[in-house]
């Protein structure tokens, strides 16, 4: 995931049991069958799913909150947000940052629901607090805790060498009586099985279906499962490192994460954008846009009403750019406020409009700075193809990068 601080770990290899692999079978027969074949029985029709991120660090310089989701008016229009992240050690889930996350004092000013929290023994605050507020002004929204992400996935290695043990710690997290009514289920963000992220994992083809497998076994089927999960299509790329195919029998849905193709970490480019929907000509990398990865999965045997659609609310950007369309040279990333070669579309919509289309999205040429970003309009686009495949919805990256009303959230259809 894009905007999160780094910190290395490292990956394992993954050493399963046959007593483990014969429980995770029999938890997968136990699985019930549902109408829209996900095996929570999420009631939310498929294809009107509309995932939302929300980071516990955007408390801090983003000052992002709970309440935020409500006044943009994008509450109203998610059906589920994936709270990111919670850290993966020791071959446990653990939690991720303990201060924004049960611990800060809201008043009643930045309080959801215009009340203070409490600082009685006991009481819940932070964001699991806020997040219970938002919940119950709509009774429909669900929250689903992510783990991993880009920092923490070289945990997954060592979780991955007893899956049962994994499942166990992260059911008990999640359902902490603390704040169990907060979190309908778990979200893993493996950033890569069997193939290189931050670092590179060696756990097998088979570990992430054991460790899905086995979080659906513990979690059951009122509880729901997913995962992000990578995007690269290519040709023995990180799509064919791992089974995830055997591995969308144990889950809700996936999330895709059909953005950052293309960046600033090559330096010099060429340029191109980051979220394309569909190739084009010069584009750096065939199976690097969303049609091909839909394409590789559903190929697979991915069911499409597993597969969501994934949006970056954010850009990505180049400098000592001299070519308006894409396939420039560059001298290295554009600056942004929070790191370089990324900026939210709050920010960029203003600072360098899109004056250009390529691949189903949007690209803009400020200066010597050239960004790519969605906007409502490729949004649109985006999601009419999400309803002509019957995909399961959509999901984006992250609240905090749309604007103070959701400009972006509103384009989903």
């Amino acid at each position: 995931m894009p905007g999160t601080p780094r910190r290395h770990r490292t990956r394992t290899l993954l050493t399963a049991t046959a007593a483990c692999s014969a429980l995770l079978a029999a938890g997968l027969a136990a699985v019930p069958a549902t109408a829209d074949d996900s095996p929570s029985g999420d009631d939310t029709s498929a294809g009107r799913r509309v995932v939302g991120y929300f980071t516990n660090w955007g408390v801090y310089e983003r000052n992002y909150h709970v309440k935020n989701i409500e006044t943009s008016g994008s509450a109203a229009k998610l059906t589920h947000i994936n709270y990111a992240f919670g850290n993966v050690t020791g071959g446990k889930c653990a939690i991720g940052d303990a201060y924004a996350d049960y611990d800060k004092f809201y008043d009643a000013a930045g309080s959801v629901d215009g009340k203070a929290d409490s600082w009685d023994n006991g009481a819940l605050r932070g964001n699991f607090n806020q997040l219970r507020k938002l919940k119950k002004m709509h009774p429909g929204l669900k929250v689903v805790w992510s783990f991993g992400g880009w920092t923490w996935s070289g945990g997954f290695g060592e979780a991955a060498k007893n899956p049962a043990a994994f499942a166990e710690s992260c059911y008990g997290l999640v359902k902490d009586p603390r704040w169990a009514d907060v979190f309908d289920g778990i979200d893993i963000d493996w950033e890569y099985p069997n193939a290189c992220g931050l670092t590179c994992d060696t756990s097998g083809r088979a570990a992430f279906r054991d460790v899905m497998a086995a979080l659906r076994a513990r979690f059951g089927g009122s509880n729901l499962v997913t995962a992000a999960i990578t995007a690269d299509a290519s040709a023995g790329g990180k799509i064919e490192a791992a089974d995830y195919a055997g591995a969308a029998r144990s889950v809700d849905w996936y999330n895709p994460m059909t953005y950052d193709y293309f960046g600033a970490w090559e330096a010099k480019g060429p340029t191109a954008p980051h979220s394309p929907l569909t190739s084009y000509t010069g584009i750096p990398k065939a199976g690097f846009n969303t049609e091909a990865t839909i394409q590789k999965l559903t190929s697979l045997g991915v069911p499409p009403a597993k597969l969501l659609l994934g949006i970056g609310f954010y850009g990505r950007g180049w400098t000592g750019v001299t070519r308006s369309t894409p396939g420039g040279t560059a001298t290295g990333p554009a600056k942004g406020t929070y790191e370089d070669g990324f900026e939210d579309y709050r920010i960029l919509k203003t600072k360098c409009p899109a004056n250009g289309t390529v691949g189903g999205t949007a690209y803009a040429k400020c200066g010597s700075d050239w960004w790519s970003y969605d906007t409502p309009s490729t949004i649109a686009g985006k999601t009419a193809y999400k309803n002509r495949q019957g995909l399961g919805g959509t999901f984006f990256w992250e609240l905090s990068g749309d604007t103070a009303d959701g400009e972006l959230i509103k384009a989903i259809n």
